[in-house]
């Protein structure tokens, strides 16, 4: 017997990362150190109070039962706490808040509780691969809206055909994002609530990286817009703000009906999180409110050594206000993912292709910032070492 897989497992997402992952192995087995600057997984531990609550938490005998789908109701109470302090923004911890077991969790299923099969959405491209790995679980087409640099890296929403808005039942965004460490003010997210008023549909934000800016820029949610809630749910995450990515925690706010809806959906998949996680996740937002800033300020130093580097040496690089990323135009003439091949076998430096990200992301490569500053300093210098004879290199065009 022969067991290839689904067909939805064949359409899900980009094997670029399995690639990548497979490029890295060769180089390493040929004697090459790499610097890995492409999973964007964070590098730091969370703050000793944290992983102290943590440890002592799994020595609790009451620590290992089922947990609950919906999340604790003091980790909800947590994050709506948190939600008010932060942004001003008031949600019911019973009805508008949902614990989930990592953000990407919550994209993953939110498309299957609130649609049904041939359903369409607005997601945009480039985007972070969950987006339409979700939809194609859920058998929803995919309406994609290109997310194009002379335009701000905004959806241009009132080109987008009003049959097109009116059929499709969510618009996703997120602002500052990954791949693309893009910011979006005020009057955008206005703009994209009278769309989503104009044509019947809900916003789904993505805010994961909501704590890490830079430059005194600090990110706003969209609850913040008066209404909102009628209209958007909005996703945040212990992962990067907090260095809690392994622990698997995040909430989703906003919408009562959507919430109730991705809890519905989760009671019949999973138990939720582990309760010490949960125990460990109250503390980080009740206690911990300057540990973000802390770790905003590390990955800033980061981006000012990769990206002023970069610019020494002469590569155009944008400089990201926030997230942990940096999205990199290549150079004309080079495919993306021939680029980033070529810079792990020549400066030993692992980058993502841009087209791992949709078609709009091809001419792009993907930076994490997740390597010490001194070591992205190397990355920068193996690179230059390599810039100067980029035109020789062969090119695949």
């Amino acid at each position: 017997m022969t067991i290839t897989g689904s067909k939805r497992i064949g359409s899900l997402g980009s094997a670029i990362f399995a690639e990548v992952a497979r490029w890295r192995r060769e180089a390493e087995e040929k004697g090459m150190e790499v610097i890995d600057l492409g999973i964007g997984s964070p590098d730091l531990p969370p703050s000793p109070k944290v992983m102290k609550a943590l440890s002592e938490a799994v020595l609790s005998p009451h620590a290992y039962g089922y947990p609950g789908s919906e999340g604790t109701p003091e980790f909800r109470r947590a994050a709506a706490g948190w939600m008010q302090r932060r942004f001003g923004v008031e949600v019911d911890p019973d009805r508008e808040v949902l614990a989930l077991l990592g953000s990407q969790d919550g994209l993953a299923h939110l498309a299957m509780s609130l649609c049904d099969p041939g359903d369409t959405a607005l997601v945009p491209d480039p985007g972070y691969p969950i987006y339409a790995a979700s939809l194609v679980l859920a058998g929803v087409e995919p309406i994609l809206l290109p997310l194009k640099e002379a335009e701000g890296f905004l959806p241009q929403l009132d080109q987008i055909p009003p049959y097109v808005a009116d059929q499709a039942s969510f618009l996703l965004l997120s602002y500052p994002g990954n791949p693309i460490p893009e910011a979006a003010d005020r009057a955008f997210y206005e703009k994209a609530l009278a769309f989503a008023e104009r044509h019947d549909l809900l916003i789904v934000h993505d805010l994961a990286y909501s704590e890490l800016a830079f430059d005194g820029y600090k990110p706003m949610s969209i609850l913040e817009l008066p209404g909102a809630k009628s209209r958007a749910v909005e996703f945040h995450s212990l992962s990067k703000s907090f260095n809690m990515a392994g622990c698997r925690i995040a909430f989703l706010a906003g919408n009562a009906e959507a919430i109730a809806a991705l809890r519905t959906l989760k009671s019949n998949i999973d138990y939720g999180i582990f309760l010490p996680i949960q125990q460990a996740g109250v503390l980080a937002l009740e206690e911990e409110a300057d540990f973000p800033a802390a770790i905003s300020a590390v990955y800033e130093r980061r981006r000012n050594v990769l990206v002023n580097g970069l610019r020494a040496m002469g590569w155009n690089v944008p400089l990201p206000k926030a997230t942990m990323f940096v999205w990199a135009p290549i150079p004309e003439g080079w495919t993306s993912r021939h680029f980033a091949r070529s810079l792990l076998e020549r400066a030993g430096v692992a980058v993502i292709p841009g087209d791992a990200f949709g078609a709009e992301g091809e001419g792009y490569v993907r930076m994490a910032l997740v390597q010490p500053e001194e070591r992205l300093g190397e990355a920068v210098s193996r690179i230059g070492e390599i810039w100067k004879s980029i035109g020789e290199i062969e090119r695949n065009t």
